[in-house]
């Protein structure tokens, strides 16, 4: 079975997706974290972050992997934990800007229909949907409110030890929200057969529990 969770930054489609993969006993694909790792790259090379042949030569030399852990899943970069360096403001100020490259996405959505081949999976980013798993068996879309999402992003960055700024935080989610739903390949889009879910009032078992309602639901 493969489930394709979408939805924009900040909605709590990733802790979702690890918590629901782990209640069915499936492989959990976070892609966002992929386009992370690769933008943290990137970013340690001083690449040209507009330059989509230096990003698409750099995905082609880049190995990144997902490895269990009793608390998260760990991601691996080039043999490297880089799963707390992905989660800096740095990394997310940029994300959008370099997955908006279409040979860039191209190559990315390959490498992860291959991690999905073969797996029943749990898979959440911005096309999984449409792009990645299109012959998903179930699609679901994942918001809230931008005031929710940018409270949320705010806890995590302290959480980490971060300073921040609230009006910075939202003006930087609404700028992603704007490139993901407007680039050229791979837009995050509402697709017809998505069936929407709006955390905005919801904990994370109790969204989790609405879609399990949903796959369980289909399945009588």
């Amino acid at each position: 079975m493969k489930i394709a969770i979408d939805g924009p930054a900040g909605a709590g489609k990733s802790t979702m997706a690890r918590t629901l993969a782990a209640k069915l006993g499936y492989l959990y694909i976070d892609t966002g974290a992929m386009y992370r790792a690769l933008a943290l790259k990137a970013l340690r090379a001083t690449l040209n972050l507009n330059d989509p042949q230096e990003l698409l030569d750099l995905a082609l030399h880049t190995q990144i992997c997902f490895e269990p852990d009793h608390q998260q899943q760990k991601v691996i970069c080039d043999g490297l934990d880089v799963t707390e360096a992905i989660r800096s403001p740095e990394v997310s100020s940029v994300v959008s800007q370099v997955a908006a490259h279409p040979d860039l996405r191209k190559q990315m959505v390959i490498m992860q229909r291959d991690m999905a081949s073969n797996h029943s999976v749990v898979m959440d980013g911005r096309d999984i949907g449409e792009c990645v798993l299109p012959d998903a068996d179930y699609k679901f879309y994942v918001t809230a409110s931008l005031q929710e999402r940018a409270q949320r992003r705010i806890r995590e960055l302290q959480a980490n030890g971060y300073e921040v700024n609230e009006e910075e935080i939202k003006k930087d989610i609404e700028n992603r929200d704007y490139t993901d739903s407007h680039r050229e390949v791979g837009a995050l889009k509402i697709l017809p057969d998505s069936i929407i879910i709006d955390t905005s009032d919801l904990t994370i078992e109790e969204a989790v529990a609405k879609i399990l309602s949903f796959i369980e639901g289909a399945q009588k």
